[in-house]
């Protein structure tokens, strides 16, 4: 009885180690964003009947068109269906990112030596398990949100996207801003990619320190000096981190690790991670606000009552408080390239997109996410907040220290870039520009 009482202390005493550093790390993720930034939305509800509204995501549009006998994907011997259905949906093979947590509903699967690989666009993102009957799939929708699917891996004529609501269990919570959404998670796993408890999670964004990223992934790419957690499996790993700084770092060669003939290609871009972890967050931004601002609409016919949670959101849309590099970061080139070719550019060749990867991520610090359909779906009397508050840092109207890091000059490109390129910006945008140019 005595042992059995100590297990139980244990257990005990490590579960509430656990609840508390993800409280923490839930309540910073608040503090960050906004107060009630984590509360459950209630999406389910009349208002917002998510479960009940038919999606018109690109996954959904896919399918459409394979239902009509316009699109035929093709199972390959190796990888199923997950080749054609990159292609069919845009998404780049060099995009891949292997994650070795057990922190999928197809856990049993993975493992450090067989992990599962992400691959990503602007709108989309699917998983691949070597060996398992299923895709899994996530879309975002611009006015549900994020919306689930699996597609099976057995020969047919016409496979099918099965959107599964299930999924909200865990991407509709606190992690993603209590809306359907997606999260990139940083643990501490054993040697067998089961996470360890004790050690705290970590929720990455754009504003999370290198070194508290990438726990439970691999990653491929040079950074200098600077410490993540990627590549470390088990605690002597981790341990050996202390005294061998960046021992598994740098790393451009996953061979030691597993066999990479087992995936389309052979990396875990640090680039394409990057990246991800500043989508994800602002696709869940965009959800939230979008939510928000729906209820409030229908409650009191105004969208007044939003000040903290649009400050916020353009805070993040301008990377106000972006974990600076302190070293180059290079990733695969093709990512790179055709990740900043999909974008639309100004007429002196800027764009949104292209990369810094010096200093910050981005050369012009503002989501390129304000281009997508989720953004322009956004209420009229939102969208008028945000291009106002927007407008007001970009032309040093508030130069208050929460937007330092933005530079006179970065504050005009970006201005002159939106202004370029996003033909619904309210007039006096193009203005400011038009006076600008000829006071020069």
């Amino acid at each position: 009885m005595k042992a059995e009482s100590r297990m139980k202390r244990t257990w005990f005493r490590g579960m509430a180690r656990f609840l508390g550093c993800g409280l923490v790390a839930v309540a910073a993720c608040a503090r960050a964003d906004f107060q009630g930034a984590t509360h459950l939305m209630p999406f389910d509800e009349e208002t917002l009947a998510y479960s009940k509204s038919p999606d018109t995501s690109s996954v959904a549009r896919l399918q459409k068109r394979i239902d009509a006998g316009e699109v035929t994907l093709k199972k390959d011997a190796r990888f199923g269906y997950l080749l054609s259905v990159l292609e069919a949906l845009g998404v780049p093979r060099a995009s891949q990112m292997l994650v070795f947590s057990k922190t999928s509903f197809q856990r049993d699967r993975i493992a450090p030596s067989t992990p599962r690989a992400l691959y990503y666009n602007d709108g989309v993102y699917i998983g691949y398990v070597a060996g398992s009957p299923l895709l899994e799939v996530s879309a975002v929708d611009a006015k549900l949100g994020a919306v689930f699917y699996t597609m099976e891996q057995k020969e047919t004529a016409k496979p099918r996207f099965v959107r599964t609501d299930n999924c909200t269990e865990c991407h509709a919570s606190a992690k993603t801003m209590g809306v359907p959404g997606h999260l990139v998670r940083s643990f501490q796993t054993d040697e067998s990619g089961m996470v360890d408890l004790l050690t705290g999670v970590d929720f990455v964004n754009h504003r999370t320190a290198l070194a508290d990223r990438w726990g439970g992934w691999y990653v491929t790419g040079t950074h200098g000096a600077q410490l993540h957690r990627g590549n470390l499996i088990g605690k002597d790993a981790f341990d050996r981190q202390l005294t061998q700084p960046n021992h598994s770092g740098n790393v451009t060669d996953l061979g030691r690790f597993i066999d990479t003939g087992r995936y389309p290609e052979p990396g875990s871009d640090i680039v394409a991670l990057m990246v991800m972890e500043h989508q994800t967050h602002m696709h869940n931004f965009i959800t939230r606000l979008a939510y928000e601002a729906k209820i409030q609409l229908s409650a009191y016919g105004h969208a007044n009552y939003l000040k903290s949670a649009t400050e916020a959101f353009v805070k993040y849309l301008l990377f106000a408080e972006e974990a600076p590099l302190v070293a180059p970061i290079r990733g695969r080139a093709d990512f790179a390239a055709n990740f900043s070719k999909a974008g639309p550019r100004d007429r002196r060749g800027r764009s949104l997109r292209d990369f810094d990867l010096n200093t910050r991520l981005f050369k012009y610090p503002c989501s390129y996410l304000v281009y997508s359909d989720s953004f322009d779906a956004l209420p009229d009397p939102v969208k008028e907040k945000l291009y106002r508050r927007i407008y007001e840092i970009l032309t040093g109207r508030d130069d208050t220290d929460a937007y330092a890091r933005l530079t006179p000059s970065m504050r005009r490109e970006i201005l002159e870039i939106l202004a370029d390129t996003k033909p619904s910006l309210p007039s006096y945008w193009r203005q400011s520009v038009r006076e600008s140019a000829r006071k020069d």
